[in-house]
């Protein structure tokens, strides 16, 4: 090779390897881009009118029958129906760790009206603020309170007590309630019966009378 052509194919490659080289992002030419609808997609807001659809709406319901990960279904509670609020409860059941946490939350939203000790002596009721005084979870009124009482004070909020339903998701209330049904079990109320533990035995239990039935020829003992 003569030395002509070897002073072209040097210079060549080393035009070739500092076009290759990252400029420091200050390329403007992203070169050929196949699909480019597919990475520069078109945006539209919420609200706005959206062509791609029948009606014209950006903003789309969730599919029929699904729900969004991370949300749970709706309660379908209705504001004002005391006798709903008796009998409503929950399939929901908590383990150790999750009753911490109701503990935790509870003491975040809670705490500063019902107390740290669930007595009602809160620092916002003990500085003397408030006349009347908020639930105090050990006395016989609250003790043997339904859960659902519990879960529609929480949603919709009672006397001077506000609703939690924008700071507290659905599981978040039922985990506070849980802390406090296991705070009541020991102090006077009825058996805790939202912990995991307690789902277990009840499983465990059903499959015992299931075998006693088997072994019986279908006959109950």
């Amino acid at each position: 090779m003569s030395k002509t052509k070897s002073i072209v194919v040097a210079s060549l490659m080393i035009g070739l390897g500092m076009a290759s080289c990252n400029s420091g992002n200050i390329r403007r030419n992203p070169g050929k881009i196949y699909a480019p609808d597919m990475t520069y997609s078109v945006a539209y807001d919420a609200y706005t009118a959206n062509p791609n659809f029948a009606d014209s709406q950006t903003s789309r319901k969730p599919v029929d029958g699904t729900i969004a990960r991370g949300h749970q279904l709706p309660d379908h509670l209705v504001m004002g129906d005391t006798n709903a609020y008796k009998t409503f409860t929950t399939s929901m059941r908590f383990n150790e760790d999750e009753l911490k946490e109701g503990g935790r939350l509870f003491n975040i939203y809670c705490a500063i009206c019902h107390g740290q000790k669930l007595d009602g002596q809160g620092p916002l009721f003990a500085s003397g603020k408030f006349a009347s005084m908020p639930a105090n979870f050990k006395d016989a009124k609250y003790i043997h309170m339904p859960v659902g009482q519990m879960y529609a004070a929480a949603k919709y909020g009672k006397n001077m007590m506000g609703s939690y339903a924008s700071q507290l998701d659905s599981k978040q209330r039922w985990q506070i309630i849980a802390y406090i049904k296991k705070f009541q079990s020991t102090n006077g109320g009825d058996a805790f019966t939202l912990g995991a533990e307690t789902a277990k035995a009840d499983t465990a239990k059903t499959a015992q009378a299931s075998v006693l039935v088997v072994g019986n020829g279908g006959k109950k003992s």
